[in-house]
């Protein structure tokens, strides 16, 4: 039940054409304190119409204003603040809810359409870092919601297993490496061989062009090369799968850059046809002047392929194969011209689809102010924060539930559920300063909060066992009245959440729902024998269902029992 629309209807019927329903919508708010009303709508637009002081349109609306649902209409200066009848209409909602049972807040307008999803997309060689963590658990709650929606999704982590990073990686290796040091440590040592290397360049730049010189060779499938980079890489696909695992998080493709190395010739042919590709001091670029850009560099002076060439070749790829009704990219704000020229060439291409391609950007994890950086060693590793993350839970429930069965599990679940809310509940676009006690912090804003919160409401009706939970007969307490309000907006909130691909709506969704239901739960004896009690284990019910899903949706386990 929309609260806006039914307000907007009743306005509009008394409003004699003065305002359309969209205008009314444009400007009905909801007022500051709840003792002034559950919306309110001011005047001002009218008084311009009516020629009337917008005090006095408001006294006369007031006045005229009734339903069933309304337990009064008063003005308020120039505004007209409605207060609903809590019992009725929150009856009417719960039974709109319950009627949806397990499909409430389900949308339709996504079926019957793809949408692939470019997301986490960590370097081979290299420690999953939290730098990584952003696009990993953005781009998994932004699949999620999709699906919630209707969509078919297809989850791709573009490895970055290609470039010239991995001629300097098998240059250092060559140089300073020792087999079975690798063999035992794998990613650390690899690792290490990568900043001894940025490091020895400074002093000795010609360094970079040897690095160059192997990835030229990696590209012309030198055996001795291929089989070094092939290590490497199945090594860094065990590592990463252990951080999925931990997560939660799974994949439809692993497609990386390098898989695209045989269709890269097919689009720089494409771009050749068209008569986009230039000449320019030696190197291949399609000029983007019309589009306010810098040119797209396709191929570098010495025929090596760049990052441009493999997003257009997987673009095309993508498209072919799975025909997305939108390509989804989510990657950090750092991207944002090469993403621009990369939708840009391909709309030169005559690619129409190429407007339904989206680059989702984000704001890095800082450390001290500053970007992480794996090239300067000035990295935190992701592991290591979710092992003590869940540690740390661990060590919480032994404290307070040292009988709690499944209590690894659930302390994974916590601990995990406590990284991922830290990250989620923030405005994508923000820059996040890293902090673990922040992300530890089992109180206050955070996941560990909100999953309480469940558990809580999963005992309450764990002690109701013998109790039916689908009957509502209202409730008529401020307390239920406001939570139910709240309840009613989860529709709105997955589809403004997908719409904006910001899961953040939705973390502030289910905290407001957790404050609110802990306020009821504290002013209300809800296992109190009498005519409510059926209601009111309902409504905890609802509760416990949203912030399960909710959390669901953001890629967060919640427990039964913590």
């Amino acid at each position: 039940m929309n609260l806006y629309d039914f307000y907007a209807n009743l306005l509009e019927e008394y409003l004699s054409g003065d305002m359309t329903k969209e205008e009314i919508l444009e400007v009905i708010e909801t007022p500051k304190f709840t003792h002034q009303g559950d919306l309110s709508f001011p005047c001002f637009q009218l008084a311009k119409k009516k020629k009337q002081a917008p005090t006095v349109i408001a006294s006369e609306l007031a006045a005229s204003l009734s339903h069933s649902y309304l337990l009064k209409a008063e003005a308020a200066g120039p505004y007209v603040n409605i207060f609903f009848d809590g019992k009725t209409t929150g009856t009417e909602i719960m039974k709109n809810i319950l009627a949806q049972g397990d499909h409430y807040g389900e949308l339709s307008f996504g079926e019957g359409k793809v949408i692939t999803i470019d997301m986490s997309s960590p370097n081979i060689a290299k420690p999953f870092s939290m730098g990584h963590l952003r696009s990993t658990v953005i781009g998994n709650s932004i699949a999620l919601l999709a699906e919630k929606c209707g969509f078919e999704t297809v989850k791709i982590n573009y490895i970055g297993d290609w470039g010239t990073q991995f001629g300097k990686l098998i240059t250092a290796y060559k140089k300073w490496g020792d087999e079975e040091k690798v063999k035992a440590n794998p990613i650390p040592e690899l690792f290490s061989l990568y900043k001894k290397f940025h490091e020895e360049a400074e002093a000795d730049p010609a360094l970079n062009d040897e690095g160059r010189k192997a990835f030229k060779l990696l590209e012309d499938g030198d055996s001795e090369v291929v089989e070094l980079w092939t290590w490497f890489k199945n090594e860094s696909l065990k590592a990463f799968q252990e951080i999925y695992d931990l997560l939660g998080i799974s994949f439809d493709s692993y497609h990386g850059e390098s898989f695209y190395n045989d269709k890269m010739e097919a689009a720089v042919k494409l771009i050749k046809e068209k008569g986009l590709l230039e000449t320019s001091d030696g190197a291949e670029v399609v000029w983007l002047d019309d589009k306010g850009l810098p040119p797209s560099l396709i191929k570098k002076s010495d025929g090596a392929t760049l990052y441009a060439t493999r997003d257009i070749s997987a673009a095309l790829y993508r498209k072919k194969t799975y025909d997305f009704s939108q390509a989804l990219y989510v990657v950090g704000q750092e991207q944002t011209i090469h993403f621009r020229q990369v939708f840009a060439v391909l709309e030169k291409l005559g690619m129409p689809w190429a407007e339904q391609m989206v680059h989702i950007p984000f704001g890095l994890f800082l450390q001290g102010g500053k970007k992480m950086s794996t090239r300067k060693g000035r990295v935190i590793l992701l592991e290591e924060v979710l092992k003590e993350a869940i540690d740390m839970a661990l060590a919480n429930i032994k404290e307070k539930n040292p009988n709690l069965e499944n209590a690894e599990e659930t302390a994974r679940w916590v601990g995990t559920g406590a990284v991922i809310f830290h990250d989620l509940k923030n405005d994508r676009m923000n820059d996040i300063e890293f902090s673990l006690e922040d992300m530890l912090t089992f109180e206050g804003e955070t996941g560990p909060y909100v999953q309480y919160t469940n558990a809580r409401a999963q005992s309450i009706l764990r002690n109701a066992a013998a109790q039916e939970l689908n009957h509502f007969t209202g409730l008529d307490d401020h307390e239920s009245w406001e939570l139910i309000k709240i309840l009613n907006k989860y529709p709105e909130i997955i589809q403004e959440a997908y719409e904006t691909y910001s899961p953040s709506v939705l973390a502030k969704y289910i905290l407001a729902v957790s404050k609110a239901f802990n306020k009821y739960y504290g002013k209300t004896r809800i296992l109190e024998e009498n005519v409510a009690l059926a209601s009111r284990l309902v409504l905890v019910k609802t509760v416990k269902d949203i912030l399960s899903d909710g959390l669901g949706l953001l890629g967060i386990k919640a427990p039964q029992q913590m």
